[in-house]
């Protein structure tokens, strides 16, 4: 048993998401979104951070660490509990966050998610983002998505991560699963090598630069179906963050083959819920023509029409979302109005 697994048991006991470690101070957790200390732990001296950090990480990526000072990879402490880890350098010493990896996958309906989501799944091409900021559920909701095609259809699904959270079983599909600093050097190589895989799904774990854009769009407009993420909490800041990503030569280029490839986007926030617990709200945005038009004209302002226009398909604003949870007493106002685009709509009456 690792040294730190003493610490994983409290969090799991607590039902917490996150474990915290810093040196100089002692360990946290995150629990229902709020930050605590966990009662009767002294402040972490580097020996035991090391002790902590060095036992569970292969010496290849230990000395990845020490020489980058940030490394993501992915910990299973046993068959019931898996853990995404990031180590990082800081001003005080070393530092550590573990994120709790669920090891059900959790279906569609078991998050409550929007039934239109699976029409993401049945597709044979083009791409579909989950965004949303960091600690949202976006793996986790994408993690369902191709857990139902895994259900439905017999499709190659290559996924390619920082770390591999979810361990998908072949089950109608086929699945490889590589990890970005062990199997693959970064996403963009491992989209590079995907198209010599005959592949029918890719999910990008996270489409953070230029080159993993790029090749992520190819591969949609090409005839593969993929799956994305970035951090981005609305379907408007979603393409402009992709158009942005380009070379401003460059951009009437991406600004087209985004417009045909492009067949959904689900943003997703995490919200406190009433009595304790959280719940996630999503704004819905589906390929249509109008969509298509809208962004290769550079008309981005229309897409908030497009999806008060297209609820019949299944599209949803967040301000929405938001607005029905607030009058299903599901949030509070507070964490409403916190969350929400339209901060005038929300605001508390007091203020007028």
């Amino acid at each position: 048993m690792a040294q730190i697994d003493r610490l994983f048991d409290i969090m799991l006991d607590r039902g917490a998401s996150d474990l915290h470690l810093l040196q100089g101070q002692p360990p946290k957790i995150r629990e229902h979104g709020r930050m605590v200390a966990i009662d009767g732990e002294a402040p972490i001296n580097e020996e035991q951070m090391i002790g902590y950090l060095k036992e569970i990480c292969v010496p290849e990526r230990w000395t990845e660490f020490l020489a980058n000072k940030d490394l993501d990879f992915a910990y299973e402490k046993d068959e019931k509990a898996r853990f995404r880890a990031n180590y990082y350098g800081q001003l005080h010493g070393m530092g550590a966050v573990f994120r709790v990896i669920p090891t059900k996958i959790l279906t569609m309906e078991e998050l409550h998610l929007p039934e239109v989501l699976k029409s993401f799944a049945a597709l044979r091409s083009g791409l579909v983002l989950v965004t949303g900021p960091t600690g949202s559920g976006k793996s986790t909701t994408l993690a369902a998505i191709i857990d139902y095609i895994n259900d439905n259809y017999s499709r190659y699904i290559l996924t390619i991560e920082e770390p591999i959270e979810f361990v998908h079983p072949n089950k109608r599909s086929v699945f490889c699963q590589r990890e970005v600093g062990s199997d693959v050097h970064s996403f963009g190589d491992g989209l590079h090598t995907a198209s010599r895989q005959d592949c029918d799904v890719i999910l990008v774990g996270e489409m953070r630069d230029y080159e993993t854009i790029s090749l992520a769009l190819s591969a949609a407009s090409m005839g593969t179906l993929v799956f994305g993420t970035l951090h981005t909490n609305s379907a408007v800041k979603t393409i402009d963050r992709i158009i942005d990503v380009f070379p401003s030569d460059q951009q009437g280029m991406a600004r087209t083959m985004l417009a045909d490839s492009l067949r959904g986007i689900c943003a997703q926030l995490l919200l406190k819920k009433e009595g304790g617990g959280r719940i996630a709200a999503n704004e819905i945005l589906i390929g249509t023509t109008g969509l298509a038009a809208s962004i290769r004209e550079n008309n981005i302002g229309n897409i908030r029409n497009i999806i008060q226009g297209g609820k019949s398909l299944g599209m949803q604003m967040m301000d929405d979302v938001l607005a029905s949870y607030l009058k299903d007493e599901l949030i509070s106002p507070d964490e409403a109005y916190l969350k929400a685009q339209d901060k005038n709509r929300f605001k508390p009456k007091d203020e007028g």
